[in-house]
């Protein structure tokens, strides 16, 4: 693993892990006490998580630019019995001091800083940890009420960070360059894949600086890179793809939220070497649930792909019935990737979880060989007069339009049909009459029903911190985007 001017190979990622979990044992931590861990990526947040598993840990990854009234309530849900976090975290402090936390703390006070302990490794063979034990709990991104914690398994993890080496084809040549906060499934999932094969992972410069990434992939000979949708529109958007050598550059990955087909065919264009794999899961399937292979990418444009292997899905109607082929319907998975449940909540799990089955509570359908396509989550289902739109079949059609970075459609009040359409369009700039422009390209392409009623040009979209976009705070009339 490479951090900046630091980097730390296998044997030595080991001896700290081992160290580290020796620490927390010493420090009382037993088998099955949560760990929760509020780090930023670099390479003792790594550490921190094996060492934590090697200890018996479960540990809570948490999202470390959070703030103190996201914290207590995670901390508290959690019951975590030790914490570890970086000196002069104040949010982490107050959140403690809130919940009156008596537990464990191990304070790194600086970014090379790891506890030392006086036992030593040999203590840690009395904790046999199990497949089936809880491995994780992911705090989902983007939820409103109480948290909701995702369990994930040893085994959970080992199945998915199989299943993506095998279609990536990864190895102990590769070098991917990662942007992505290890707290978020799809984060901890390119962390876990490419040490399972033995592979270099670089930690990313921050994104708020894009060319600075491209340099890191450029200079930094990588092979690989994965972003959500908007990652991919920020660099396309914000520099000169062109002006950098990416010949090193094997593959790129997408998930994290649908990528519309005119960004994917903007994004081939521009690096047009790499192969490219839409992927589509979610946190309850441990990260992976499809991939689209990239000689299909053409051919099945606007597609997730195929399960995983050892995940097989369904597509229910509303009455329970199988959907046939190109049919709408809630699409529902099974496989080894699939969660125990929410943490210390069996009616949300009950919710969910069926005889093995996870209902997704995302929308879609399958083509004739199987193939899936999203159009989008039930929730965000708009129902205008007698007619139920997803906001997918809009955003892709005003995503074709030329100047269009990103687009979020919604469904909002209206007293004659109960919701109408509107659209909220980040462009690169706004013509003359750009309304009107957008409202009569859907009109030659869409049923007047989907036509949007209106349409608000924004600087950006509001998203979650995992990058999906919060169409939630785009129906608050209040919010400033």
């Amino acid at each position: 693993m490479v951090d900046g001017a630091r980097s730390i190979d296998y044997g030595r990622f080991w001896q700290q892990a081992q160290t580290f979990a020796a620490h927390l044992r010493e420090r009382g931590l037993a088998k099955g006490d949560r760990l929760a861990l509020l780090l930023p990526n670099r390479i003792e947040a790594a550490v921190a998580c094996y060492g934590g598993w090697l200890a018996g840990a479960i540990v809570v990854p948490l999202n470390v630019q959070a703030r103190e009234r996201d914290f207590a309530p995670w901390l508290r849900h959690s019951g975590a019995r030790h914490v570890v976090y970086e000196q002069g975290h104040r949010d982490a402090e107050l959140a403690l001091e809130q919940i009156a936390y008596d537990g464990g703390r191990t304070v790194l006070a600086d970014a090379e800083s790891l506890p030392v302990a006086s036992l030593p490794p040999e203590s840690l063979d009395d904790c046999e940890v199990l497949d089936g034990d809880t491995a994780l709990i992911l705090y989902t991104s983007g939820t409103t009420g109480a948290p909701k914690g995702v369990m994930l398994s040893h085994a959970n993890l080992a199945a998915n960070a199989e299943a993506v080496v095998a279609y990536l084809e990864l190895g102990p040549e590769d070098r991917v360059l990662s942007v992505l906060p290890f707290y978020y499934a799809y984060g901890a999932s390119v962390l876990h894949t490419h040490l399972i094969s033995g592979a270099c992972i670089v930690l990313a410069p921050n994104l708020l600086f894009p060319h600075l990434v491209l340099q890191a992939l450029s200079q930094g000979r990588a092979t690989g890179f994965s972003g959500v949708p908007s990652t991919y529109a920020l660099l396309l958007q914000h520099t000169a793809l062109g002006e950098y050598d990416f010949s090193s550059l094997r593959y790129l990955t997408q998930a994290g939220g649908a990528m519309s087909p005119p960004l994917t065919q903007r994004l081939r264009a521009a690096l047009p070497h790499p192969r490219l794999f839409v992927m589509y899961g979610q946190t309850e399937a441990t990260s992976r649930i499809s991939w689209l292979p990239p000689e299909k990418l053409e051919e099945k444009l606007g597609s997730v792909g195929i399960p995983v292997q050892g995940m097989r899905w369904k597509v229910l109607r509303e009455d329970g019935n199988a959907a046939e082929s190109g049919e709408s319907g809630e699409v529902w998975v099974q496989g080894p990737n699939v969660m125990q449940g929410y943490w210390d909540n069996a009616a949300a799990t009950a919710s969910v979880l069926a005889e093995g089955w996870l209902r997704t509570g995302d929308v879609g359908y399958l083509d004739a060989d199987n193939y899936l396509f999203l159009q989008g989550r039930r929730s965000d289902m708009i129902k205008t007069g007698a007619h139920r739109v997803h906001p997918t079949d809009v955003e892709e059609v005003i995503a074709e339009m030329p100047g269009v970075t990103e687009v979020a459609v919604i469904g909002v009040e209206d007293e004659v049909l109960g919701q109408v359409i509107k659209a909220f369009v980040v462009a690169s700039e706004i013509p003359p009459r750009a309304e009107d422009r957008i409202k009569a390209h859907c009109r030659a392409r869409l049923a007047p029903y989907k036509i949007p009623k209106h349409v608000a040009f924004v600087d950006a979209l509001p998203r979650t911190a995992s990058g999906k976009v919060r169409r939630v705070q785009l129906m608050e009339p209040q919010s400033t985007l």
